[in-house]
């Protein structure tokens, strides 16, 4: 599995709408045969920050993905709404699968 994990400083003015924006491009990643998760969340220590985190089933995805029409219509967009170049951390582990149970956190009875 590949486990990529973005934050997208996001001008202002284009904060209360980012959802909206990187919509289409979502979805279209999400339907992708290869994509295990795509998800948005706001920082709640950086204002005017999403962050995404996204899961392929392997290498080979991960390049489906990049080379995909709806990539490359994102990445000529977004440089046009973002205030700083995005920050990513990168993981390829062939032996993750998926998501797993936290074993340090159980519900209580």
């Amino acid at each position: 599995m590949i486990l990529i994990v973005v934050k997208w400083p996001v001008r202002p003015e284009f904060d209360e709408r980012w959802s909206e924006l990187v919509r289409e491009f979502t979805e279209a990643v999400r339907a992708e045969p290869g994509n295990v998760f795509f998800e948005w969340s706001r920082s709640v220590e950086e204002p005017h920050t999403w962050v995404l985190v996204e899961g392929f089933r392997d290498a080979e995805a991960g390049a489906v993905h990049t080379a995909s029409d709806h990539f490359q219509k994102a990445i000529s967009e977004m440089p046009d709404w973002v205030s700083a170049t995005p920050s990513i951390m990168f993981v390829d582990s062939p032996d993750l699968a998926g998501w797993g149970p936290m074993g340090e956190v159980q519900p209580r009875g």
